[in-house]
């Protein structure tokens, strides 16, 4: 076992989550790289410090140069907000570091690009933070498609929708303006990497974008509160999203539905240690969709917990992100998602918000 020194920068919702998963990842899935944690980067000296105390790290900063810089960072996780995640990803991969970057990659397309560009220039790991798909239940979901279980893949439906936003007399904030804060550049970009992961590329598509609420108390919205996407995927597969953050009793509405030529599969994942999978197999009869409830056989569950059912949760995911980030660290190899995979689903995102504002399908490829 190696010790590596990790950095993070950002030490909120996110920057927490990652600086547990950094701490816990060694001990539950027994990496060949354990992780140090050695700066944590926040906007201010006392939040650094404040944030250094609370995780555990050796040290804080709240200049993010000096994190990149020091030579005892190995590592480091982006867990900031969009705008300023292309300076620093292009300064540590100038540097030979490894970068995890949450989503989603850059604030723009033309960001993400620029980093995709310095990620592979550099030939350092890279890699972007989706961790709703990796769940065991969408692990295992992505192995049934592989593996030709529900057939040739003919429709897909997918949504991310949430209700943070649903009351009208909730307060503008920082979320309401700026469109890297809305639907499109906060809850779409999840979905639209499940959709990429499951199905395959995106070909083309027409997208409505919309903002419910354009005035709140305190201020108005710049951005969008709702969207919906048709499209067609380039195996021919027939696709529709829709995101929202105004979708009322909707808390983690992360779901799809796949249907195949042979079975189908749903997962919602406000319920996400259990997959329903339908298969055209035996009489008509005794046919239906049938409830799998995730255990040791599925992907990453066993480190968690031995027992069938038992189920893991959101902070799971990030560890298993971060065990995915450390071994391709360990082995030279960027984990799925690379950087080139988040500037795909930005290439989507672009490609959606040109389609609302002409009112007609685009090709995503010329985006």
């Amino acid at each position: 076992m190696t010790e590596i020194g990790i950095g993070i920068l950002g030490g909120g919702y996110m920057g927490k989550a990652h600086a547990v998963a950094m701490a816990s990842v060694g001990a539950v899935f027994n990496t060949a790289l354990r992780p140090r944690l050695e700066m944590v980067c926040a906007s201010s000296t006392g939040s650094a410090e404040r944030y250094r105390a609370a995780y555990g790290f050796a040290r804080a900063t709240e200049d993010w140069q000096v994190l990149v810089n020091d030579p005892a960072v190995e590592a480091i996780v982006i867990a900031t907000p969009q705008s300023t995640h292309r300076p620093v990803a292009e300064a540590a991969f100038a540097l030979g570091k490894p970068v995890f970057c949450e989503k989603p990659l850059g604030a723009s397309l033309t960001d993400s690009r620029a980093m995709m560009a310095a990620a592979e220039a550099s030939g350092c790991v890279n890699m972007v933070g989706f961790n709703y798909i990796r769940t065991p239940a969408s692990q295992f979901a992505r192995q049934l498609i592989a593996a030709g279980e529900i057939g040739e893949v003919t429709w897909f439906r997918g949504e991310h929708t949430e209700d943070f936003y649903a009351d009208p007399k909730a307060p503008a904030t920082w979320r309401t303006t700026g469109m890297a804060n809305g639907t499109m550049g906060d809850l779409a970009p999840h979905m639209i990497n499940g959709a990429l992961a499951l199905v395959g590329p995106i070909k083309s598509l027409i997208a409505e974008v919309e903002t419910v609420h354009a005035t709140r108390p305190g201020g108005t919205v710049d951005n969008d509160d709702q969207a919906q996407i048709m499209c067609r995927f380039a195996s021919g597969a027939m696709g529709q999203m829709f995101f929202s953050r105004v979708a009322t009793g909707r808390k983690m509405g992360y779901s799809y539905e796949i249907n195949g030529t042979k079975g189908a599969i749903r997962f919602d994942q406000e319920d996400q240690n259990a997959l329903w999978l339908y298969k055209m197999d035996g009489a008509e009869a005794t046919r239906g969709f049938a409830k799998i409830l995730t255990g040791p056989a599925h992907p990453d569950y066993e480190p968690f917990c031995q027992g069938p059912g038992h189920g893991t949760g959101y902070q799971d995911q990030i560890i298993i992100e971060a065990k995915d980030f450390l071994t391709a660290i360990h082995s030279g190899q960027s984990a799925w998602p690379t950087f080139r995979d988040g500037m795909q689903v930005n290439q989507i995102v672009a490609a959606a918000l040109a389609s609302s504002a002409s009112k007609t399908w685009q090709d995503v490829s010329t985006f």
